[in-house]
């Protein structure tokens, strides 16, 4: 092995296996993905167990998205302030403790605040394990290589997760989804706690204001899609948390335009390779998890699929991510990321397209290979966009800009699994899935224009 993958040094003076290091950044990550798509699998199990409705479902999963994407911004600042080792350290701990209470969750409202509480883990520790990835793998080819091979193990972890999901609810039930993550999370904090290195934090004033109308407006645009079905889309309810949505994200805006210290700083907001990379990451999620939420379901309740057959036939859909992140990996340090992307999201848009056109008769195979096609093109986009947005970024703004793209595409899978619920709810399983896919095709086709015109 080359000196330049070889090893990572610490401050300290000690030298780890770059594997190593990484392994430690991308567990935490491993353990939110996990999470997400065994959720996914185990859906059925928990309404049952439960007695929770389809919005008391899209709670459950959303509740957690709601809260991680959130408190992203905040935490980014916070980390800048108190150190990221420190803000990926807590997160882990209050992650791993919140599985804890959704495993002996006894109600639905006790499971949704639980998944609340571990959305508030993944986003204290997010953010920080980019900068700390950053900060570990300084050269840019090299930085390029370890996030092409860092997003291949999220994508292992979320290719895998479905099959995890659907042995552990078939053998022990579905509260041993939640169980699984309190190993992982203890290893993930002996490791980055012994070798991560940390980074000096950087004195600043957290404006508080700013984050809490950001965190309502989130909250009302949760509500407004998650029980708009409910409801009644004409109701007051509904109309009530879409204007709520719509002023306090007005004000949010006004504010961060005459902030002395905003959130975002200006000179990043300035810079379009940054926005435009935050723009396609919270489409591609939009899209992407949006996809993942209905095919879930879509097994199970419209093809009569067990949740271990259902975790079986995601397999190769989901383990395709795999394969777009080690081809970025290979090519990263060669081949633009602008190339890349404009490869990958019309491939994406294409394969999408053609399942608006899902049917009773359409065979499985047929749906394996066109989400093959579109998780191919979107697993080689993903790295590249990360790897142009930290760029830009530089590591003087690393925590921010890595909680800014977390949040974005937070707020883009929050979105996408509430408007796959509606579509649901709306059009049955069969139109309501083929409805989503053509909303999937509009993201990508709207990422692959955004990064022609903006991506340089």
């Amino acid at each position: 092995m080359s000196s330049s993958t070889a090893v990572s040094v610490e401050r300290t003076g000690k030298r780890y296996p770059a594997g190593v290091t990484l392994g430690a950044l991308a567990l935490g990550f491993v353990m939110a993905t996990l999470d997400a798509t065994v959720v996914n699998i185990a859906g059925p199990g928990i309404s049952a167990g439960l007695h929770l409705s389809l919005s008391g479902l899209t709670w459950a999963i959303d509740g957690y998205t709601l809260t991680f994407a959130s408190l992203l911004l905040l935490s980014g600042s916070l980390a800048n302030r108190v150190g990221a080792k420190r803000m990926y350290l807590a997160g882990l701990a209050v992650f791993a403790i919140a599985s804890a209470v959704c495993g002996f969750a006894v109600s639905g409202g006790m499971l949704v605040g639980a998944r609340m509480l571990q959305g508030v883990g993944a986003g204290m520790f997010m953010p920080s394990s980019l900068s700390l990835l950053v900060f570990s793998f300084a050269e840019p080819g090299r930085r390029a290589r370890m996030l092409g091979l860092w997003a291949a193990i999220v994508s292992i972890s979320a290719g895998l997760g479905p099959v995890v999901g659907g042995v552990l609810v078939d053998t022990l039930g579905w509260r041993s989804i939640f169980m699984v993550n309190i190993p992982i999370g203890l290893v993930g904090f002996l490791l980055a706690q012994r070798i991560v290195s940390a980074p000096p934090a950087v004195p600043g004033r957290v404006t508080v204001l700013s984050h809490a109308l950001g965190i309502l407006t989130l909250a009302a645009v949760c509500f407004t899609l998650i029980e708009g079905p409910v409801y009644g889309w004409g109701s007051a309810p509904i109309i009530g948390s879409g204007v709520f949505a719509l002023c306090v994200a007005t004000v949010f805006v006004l504010r961060e335009r005459r902030a002395v210290l905003p959130i975002i700083p200006r000179e990043l907001l300035r810079d379009r390779v940054f926005t435009a990379s935050n723009a396609i990451g919270f489409l591609i999620n939009f899209g992407c998890f949006g996809g993942i939420f209905v095919l879930g379901l879509f097994f199970q309740n419209a093809r009569g699929a067990r949740p271990f057959t259902a975790g079986l036939e995601l397999l190769p859909i989901m383990g395709i991510f795999l394969v777009g992140n080690l081809i970025f990996a290979r090519i990263g340090d060669r081949v633009s990321a602008r190339r890349v992307m404009l490869i990958g999201l019309p491939a994406g848009a294409l394969g999408a397209v053609s399942l608006t056109l899902l049917s009773p008769g359409t065979p499985y195979w047929l749906i394996v290979v066109v989400m093959g096609v579109v998780h191919l093109g979107v697993g080689i986009s993903v790295p590249a966009m990360t790897t142009g947005l930290m760029s830009a970024a530089g590591p003087s703004h690393a925590n921010i800009a890595g909680a800014s793209l977390n949040a974005n595409r937070q707020m883009g899978t929050l979105v996408g699994v509430a408007v796959a619920g509606a579509l649901f709810a709306i059009a049955g399983w069969y139109g309501g899935a083929a409805d989503d896919f053509g909303v999937m095709a509009g993201c990508y086709a709207l990422a692959a224009l955004l990064t022609c015109r903006f991506i340089r």
